[in-house]
């Protein structure tokens, strides 16, 4: 869900940046989006159409000006992974209301309403996203 909204806000506020979605583990293989995901992005006007999970690995992590993980524990095995990565971040940092290192809801096992409130959380942290990514150097910020 979050490589979906930081593209829809990054190109609304007119930040050229190449967003992927990448899992810390192969549990979902190549699977498409979670249909519930789907459903609560595209009736918030997002585009779900296309995804394809795969497994991020120290290559791209390394590679990346900016990694952003869902939880704690991603972070955990994002610097195993990648020792030496100082590009490494977590959602919920980039929202001022949030306690730095809280988790993003995990909508997975609870009721599909869950993943309208981790729409929410992500949507929360994304002013705070676009600022970080338009002050990379890469970035085509206007």
């Amino acid at each position: 869900m979050a490589e979906r909204v930081a593209r829809k806000w990054l190109a609304d506020a007119g930040v050229a940046a190449r967003v992927t979605s990448a899992g810390v583990s192969d549990e979902e293989g190549f699977a498409p989006m979670d249909s519930r995901a789907r459903t609560v992005l595209e009736a918030h006007g997002y585009d779900a159409a296309g995804h394809r999970a795969h497994q991020i690995d120290a290559e791209e992590t390394r590679g990346a000006d900016l990694v952003i993980a869902a939880e704690p524990m991603h972070l955990t095995m994002l610097r195993r992974m990648a020792p030496h990565a100082t590009n490494l971040r977590l959602i919920c940092d980039y929202d001022p209301a949030k306690k730095r290192g809280t988790a993003l809801p995990d909508p997975w096992y609870g009721p599909d309403q869950q993943f309208t409130a981790t729409l929410q959380a992500i949507e929360a942290a994304m002013p705070g996203i676009v600022d970080a990514v338009s002050k990379l150097p890469d970035s085509l910020a206007p």
